[in-house]
C-alpha cells in the first residue's frame, strides 16, 4: 500500500512546516498514493499549549487530499487543494450560526470535572444511563453541590472504576508520563493512527464520481453518536454521499444535532428486536460504507458480527471508532473527547504548564473533530483502493490514538488567536434547520472544481424513514 505524498505549498504561510508535519505523519499510515497539490492559508493558533488549529488543518486536509486522489483515479486530473487554518479552528469549534434561536447547552449540569481526595475527575453524565450510574455509585440524587461533596471522598482511580463498572463514564487526570505507563496508554501507543485490513475481494464499485459532488451514488449507513463519527458523515454528506443515520428510539444529544445533522436523514430503530434487525440487514445489503462507534463486540451481540456483516453485504467498506483504541485493556470503555484529554494527560499539561488550578482541557472538542475528519479521510481513501484494486477495506481509529498524535505537537500558548468572525466568513444563503433559520460557516477548505455546499439542512433525530 503506497503511502502519501504531498507537495509542497507554493508559498509557506506561519505555523505551515508544523501543519504540513502533522499532516504527514496522518499520511503516512494512509493507504493510496495522492498527486494532488495542498497548501495552507492564513495564521494564528486557538489558545493552548498544543498545537490545535495544526491539527485542525492537517485532518481538514487529509480528508480533502482523499477527495482529491478519489477524483484522479477517476478522470486523471490533477486538483489544486486549499486549507483555510482559521476556518478550519472554527469549524473544529461550531460551524452554525442560529438565526432567532439558540442550540442548547452541549452538557448536563453534573458533567464536569470534580476534586477527589487525590487529584481530579470527570464525570460526563449526557446520557441518562451514564448519569444513573454515576449518582447510584456517588449515592446521591442530581445536584452539583452534593455530587461535589461525595466525590471529595473517594480516592479518583477507585471512583473511576466504580462508575466505569457501573455503566457510567468517567475519567481521572493523569500526566502524560503516568497514562503511557499504563498497559491501556502503551496499548494505545503501539498502535497505528488508522489500523487497516483488507476483507476480500470486493464487486465493482460504481459512484458516479461527478466532480463537483464525487461522493454522489454513495450510500452510507451512519452508526454514530457524538461528535467524531456524525463529523465524518457529515464530510461524506457535503460531499454528495446518501447518509442515513440510525438511531435507537430513546436516544437524543440535542446540543450538537444542529451543528452535525448537515446534509444526512436520519431514522430511529429499535436493534434489540427481531424485525428491526431484519429491516437494517436490508440496509446494510444496499448501502457501500458503513460508519459506526460501536464498542468492539457490540455489533455481535446483536446477531451482526464481522462475518455477517460481510455476507450480508460483501465488499462492505467499514470505518469504525473506539475511544481507547483497539487492543489494550480499555478497548470496551466507554469514552468521548473529555474524558480522553483527562485520561491521555492533556487536560492535566495544560493545568501545568499554563500554572491553573484545575484541568485545562483543549479549547474546542479537538480529539472529536480530527477523528471525525481522519475517519472521513479513511472511508474516501477505501473508496479509492476499491476501485483501483477491487479490494474492500476496514479501518479502524480511536480518539486516545489521535490523542497521541497532538500530544507529539506541543507549543507556545499563543494569547493572539485569530481574528474575530466577521460576516464575510458566513455562506450567502440561509440554511432551514429544523429548529430554525441559521447559517453555516464557510467550507474550511476548497477542493478545485468540488462543492462542499448541502441542499439537505441538520434535521432532528427520526425526521425520516428507514429507507434508502
Amino acid at each position: 500500500m503506497e503511502p502519501f505524498h504531498v507537495e509542497p505549498a507554493k508559498a509557506p504561510n506561519e505555523g505551515e512546516p508544523r501543519t504540513r508535519a502533522m499532516l504527514n505523519d496522518i499520511l503516512a499510515d494512509g493507504l493510496n498514493g495522492s498527486v494532488s497539490a495542498i497548501s495552507f492559508l492564513g495564521s494564528g493558533s486557538l489558545p493552548s499549549v498544543f498545537s490545535v488549529s495544526d491539527l485542525a488543518a492537517a485532518s481538514i486536509g487529509a480528508a480533502a487530499l482523499a477527495i482529491g486522489d478519489l477524483l484522479f483515479a477517476a478522470d486523471g486530473q490533477r486538483r489544486d487543494i486549499v486549507v483555510d487554518r482559521r476556518l478550519s479552528s472554527f469549524w473544529f469549534a461550531s460551524s452554525l450560526r442560529p438565526s432567532g434561536w439558540s442550540i442548547p447547552p452541549p452538557w448536563n449540569l453534573v458533567a464536569a470535572d470534580y476534586r477527589a481526595k487525590d487529584g481530579w475527575i470527570r464525570l460526563h453524565t449526557n446520557a441518562p444511563r451514564h448519569l444513573e450510574a454515576a449518582l447510584n455509585v456517588l449515592g446521591v440524587e442530581e445536584d452539583k453541590e452534593k455530587v461535589a461533596a461525595s466525590v471529595s471522598a473517594w480516592d479518583a482511580e477507585s471512583l473511576e472504576s466504580e462508575i466505569v463498572n457501573a455503566g457510567g463514564c468517567a475519567a481521572t487526570m493523569r500526566r502524560p508520563d503516568e497514562w503511557i505507563a499504563t498497559e491501556a496508554g502503551r496499548s494505545v501507543a503501539a498502535e497505528p493512527l488508522i489500523s487497516w485490513q483488507e476483507t476480500g475481494d470486493a464487486p465493482p464499485l460504481s459512484p458516479r464520481l461527478e466532480t463537483g459532488k464525487p461522493l454522489n451514488g454513495l450510500r452510507v449507513l451512519d452508526l454514530t453518536r457524538v461528535l467524531a463519527g456524525p463529523v465524518a458523515t457529515r464530510f461524506l454528506a457535503q460531499l454528495g454521499a446518501n447518509v442515513l443515520r440510525i438511531d435507537p428510539p430513546d436516544w437524543d444529544e440535542p446540543g450538537v444535532l444542529p451543528e452535525i445533522m448537515l446534509g444526512k436523514r436520519t431514522a430511529r430503530m429499535d436493534l434489540r428486536q427481531a424485525e428491526q434487525i431484519r429491516s437494517f440487514a436490508s440496509l446494510l445489503s444496499e448501502c457501500d460504507i458503513l460508519v459506526h462507534g460501536y464498542r468492539p463486540g457490540a455489533l455481535d451481540d446483536l446477531g451482526l458480527g464481522e462475518g455477517e456483516r460481510r455476507r450480508i453485504r460483501p465488499g462492505l467498506i467499514e470505518v469504525t471508532l473506539d475511544a481507547y483504541g483497539w487492543s489494550g485493556p480499555w478497548k470496551r470503555r466507554r469514552g468521548f473527547d473529555s474524558l480522553v484529554q483527562m485520561s491521555c494527560g492533556i487536560a492535566e499539561a495544560g493545568m501545568r504548564l499554563l500554572g491553573r488550578d484545575r484541568p485545562t482541557p483543549l479549547p474546542v472538542q479537538a480529539l472529536d473533530h480530527a477523528t471525525g475528519y481522519l475517519m472521513a479521510f479513511a472511508a474516501v481513501s477505501a473508496i479509492a483502493h476499491r476501485l483501483k484494486t477491487g479490494r474492500s477495506v476496514r479501518a479502524r481509529l480511536s480518539l486516545a490514538r489521535t490523542a497521541g498524535l497532538l500530544a507529539r505537537y506541543p507549543c507556545a500558548f499563543d494569547e493572539g488567536g485569530f481574528a474575530e468572525e466577521d460576516e464575510g466568513d458566513l455562506s450567502g444563503e440561509s440554511e432551514q434547520t429544523g429548529w430554525g433559520p441559521a447559517r453555516r460557516l464557510k467550507p474550511p477548505m476548497a477542493i478545485e472544481g468540488v462543492s462542499l455546499l448541502s441542499a439537505r439542512p441538520a434535521m432532528p433525530l427520526g425526521a425520516h424513514e428507514a429507507a434508502w
